[in-house]
């Protein structure tokens, strides 16, 4: 069987096991941004073992140990620094827009100031598809990233945990290119220049100058799944984060969302609550991705506004729409009913990627589509959303 036959049934099989009752989401006269987790539906909905960690508790590495010393120093003298996000990247099927993604990404190291380049990309999940075969590394990650001048880090999707069949770990590749114990040239990543990665974890913790970013693997099913272990985790991250820096969770399946296909889930919802709860310690902003689009949601909570993201558009081909009010665009910004949640911007027809700034008093980030494939591919990046948020006030800045 040759490799374009065995990728079309991995597909065939992929769309039969996750989208067979998708239809009846997609319109719908309100506009639900949140369901309990479906039941398993088969294999592709379990519940994976995860794999031991490659470092020591709890989890963290510095970004100290990954950037020259006088690119860490010029972020201080600075006081910003720069990243990239997005997430479900992985150009399957149809790698154009990956690759456009990833080139107007590397375009933002142009600009003449050197301390608002990128310090690095933050990568949210759904590495590659289908089912997070080492095979796939090459061809969706290292290829397309051949010419990107920073560090990748990531957080698996729940592609990146998915197995085709039960030879093969789940998060076994994941774990070979992020979590690596040492730098070192993988199998998968071919002629490229990339090392892999050195995370400590499929969940863990990234320190910056400014910034903290705890990071979590929410599993294979929809809606997302966390044990009480990485519960725990959470919770003392929350805790123990520096309070003069920013601080961003970041998780695969979204909290919100107002796409039909992918909803926003009430447990990864209920599990950040009480983590925040228990450790008195709140998010200045929530990354997610799992949904193929862009949204940014904000939660009026106890006397502070919270940004949500869903940031799913970084290069799957397929792009998802949001959901209508009486079969028509929501009005933005638009107040979700009965809950503290309003949606203020969403893109569904462009690929694209958020780039996110900190300094010691604000957070802002600008969300960026490129150009579609039979577009002019040297058309720039446009702004699409943007949003800066007061870190002493915890309010938006309108």
């Amino acid at each position: 069987m040759d490799d374009q036959t065995n990728e079309n049934q991995e597909q065939h099989e992929y769309h039969r096991r996750h989208f067979a009752d998708r239809s009846r989401l997609v319109r719908s006269h309100h506009m639900p941004i949140q369901r309990e987790p479906l039941p398993p539906r088969g294999p592709a909905q379990e519940v994976r073992p995860l794999p031991p960690p490659t470092g020591p508790a709890p989890y963290h590495l510095s970004l100290e140990e990954i950037l020259p010393a006088e690119q860490i120093e010029r972020i201080r003298s600075s006081g910003r620094i720069v990243f990239q996000t997005a997430g479900d990247t992985g150009g399957a099927k149809s790698p154009e827009s990956q690759v456009m993604v990833l080139t107007h990404m590397e375009r933002d190291f142009h600009v003449s100031d050197s301390s608002k380049h990128p310090a690095f990309f933050y990568h949210l999940g759904d590495v590659v598809y289908f089912y997070g075969e080492a095979k796939q590394y090459y061809s969706q990650f290292y290829d397309p990233a051949s010419h990107y001048p920073a560090p990748i880090f990531a957080i698996p999707g729940n592609h990146d945990g998915d197995v085709f069949d039960e030879t093969t770990s789940s998060l076994e590749a994941f774990v070979e290119n992020f979590c690596a114990r040492e730098p070192q040239h993988t199998r998968s990543a071919g002629d490229a220049l990339r090392d892999a990665m050195t995370q400590p974890n499929v969940y863990w913790t990234l320190e910056t100058p400014l910034v903290t970013i705890i990071g979590l693997y929410t599993n294979v099913p929809e809606g997302g799944r966390i044990d009480d272990q990485q519960t725990a985790w959470l919770e003392s991250e929350l805790a123990n984060a520096p309070q003069d820096k920013a601080l961003i969770v970041a998780l695969h399946h979204p909290v919100y969302s107002a796409e039909g296909f992918h909803s926003g889930s009430t447990h990864m919802g209920e599990v950040l609550d009480q983590a925040i709860d228990r450790s008195g310690r709140y998010p200045d902003i929530v990354l997610s991705a799992h949904a193929h689009n862009y949204q940014r949601f904000t939660r009026s909570w106890r006397e502070r506004e919270i940004p949500y993201f869903v940031i799913g558009c970084g290069g799957f081909w397929q792009l998802y729409p949001v959901l209508l009010v009486q079969n028509a665009e929501p009005q933005l910004p638009f107040h979700i009913a009965d809950t503290d949640v309003t949606l203020e911007n969403f893109c569904d027809d462009r690929h694209g990627y958020a780039r996110i700034e900190v300094t010691k008093d604000i957070l802002r980030g600008d969300f960026l589509t490129v150009p579609r494939p039979q577009e002019r591919w040297r058309a720039p990046a446009v702004i699409r959303d943007s949003f800066t948020l007061d870190l002493r006030t915890h309010h938006l800045v309108r």
